[in-house]
């Protein structure tokens, strides 16, 4: 059974959070704990109440305070209800305790499964993107919410396909970004730069904030758009933020990794959702290659495919600039 760790006086910091994180002269919102099982999940409610539910899944390492302004303020602008949150072992959400992770062993843990990895062995993972779906559904069921439109991105757009394929029901429509269908291998996997980073974070679970911030500039450098600038003090303040936030434990990111390494093959899965979809990614993505969006399109019936040349794997505005129409179309 997986044990969890729960942040403590999560309620009182509601208010606190709420002027941290956000602008509040252009949005409002409410904020809760969904329960999936023993693990509490945090969420983010932009309402309105009346307008369509969009539930949006995040990729590794990803807190909810992390989606674009530009994506949620286009998405209430045109009456959808944006729903985001943290996934377990992130922010505000539970953390999953286990030996294999804890500061002493970590590092023998990721270079055991890295090994695994690059000879294509199967690799124990403490829980799968399965139960990240249904942690997911929590939120919804949470919110008495019987359907809603599925965004996804990279392993949250992972996390969207089970939603979609599991639960058909509740899904109005889906949206793929920068993901993919396939378990990632050494042959459909990041770049070489990227893994290094990768590997980096894994390992060095106790790095100081300033070694986390650069190491989070290296890495946005590496898949985000090209000719933004990284080397400011405000990039700098949002992602210690982000660190703060989420707390000094780091470990949470490798288990999400292995969550991704260690789950079954999702194909079939992925060619079983019937909800209208749309698929979007970027031509340059050094993170999960341009490919793996193809194939996708090739397996779910009747699904849109949209490639922007200069994306990586990040929404920048330049890059939202040249999907939202498509967006706005699929989900109307």
């Amino acid at each position: 059974m997986l044990k969890t760790e729960s942040k403590t006086s999560i309620k009182t910091k509601l208010l606190i959070l709420a002027i941290m994180f956000t602008n509040s002269n252009l949005f409002s919102f409410d904020e809760g704990i969904a329960k999936s099982g023993n693990i509490e999940i945090y969420y983010r409610d932009y309402g309105p109440a009346d307008g369509e539910p969009i539930l949006l899944v995040q990729g590794i390492g990803g807190q909810l305070i992390n989606w674009p302004q530009h994506l949620i303020e286009f998405l209430i602008e045109n009456n959808f209800r944006p729903i985001v949150y943290d996934n377990r072992d992130t922010g505000l959400s539970s953390r999953i305790k286990n030996d294999s992770f804890n500061k002493d062993n970590v590092n023998k843990t990721i270079i055991r499964n890295y090994i695994r990895y690059y000879l294509r062995l199967p690799i124990k993972s403490e829980y799968t993107i399965d139960d990240m779906a249904d942690d997911g559904v929590s939120v919804l069921d949470h919110l008495n919410i019987e359907n809603a439109h599925i965004l996804g991105i990279s392993m949250g757009g992972m996390i969207a396909q089970i939603m979609a394929s599991s639960y058909p029901e509740k899904t109005k429509t889906f949206t793929l970004i920068a993901s993919t269908a396939s378990t990632p291998s050494p042959f459909n996997g990041p770049s070489k730069d990227v893994r290094r980073l990768f590997i980096e974070r894994t390992k060095n679970v106790d790095a100081t904030i300033e070694d986390r911030v650069n190491r989070t500039k290296k890495l946005f450098k590496l898949i985000g758009y090209q000719g933004i600038d990284l080397d400011t003090q405000e990039f700098s303040d949002n992602v210690k933020l982000s660190i703060e936030r989420g707390g000094v434990d780091d470990t949470g990111f490798g288990r999400q990794l292995t969550a991704i390494l260690g789950s079954k093959n999702r194909i079939e899965k992925v060619r079983s959702i019937s909800a209208p979809t749309l698929i979007i990614h970027g031509k340059e993505d050094p993170l999960i290659g341009v490919k793996n969006a193809y194939r996708s399109n090739k397996l779910i019936k009747g699904s849109k495919l949209v490639i922007i040349d200069n994306m990586r794997h990040l929404i920048e505005p330049p890059v939202f600039d040249q999907f939202k129409s498509d967006l706005l179309a699929h989900l109307k």
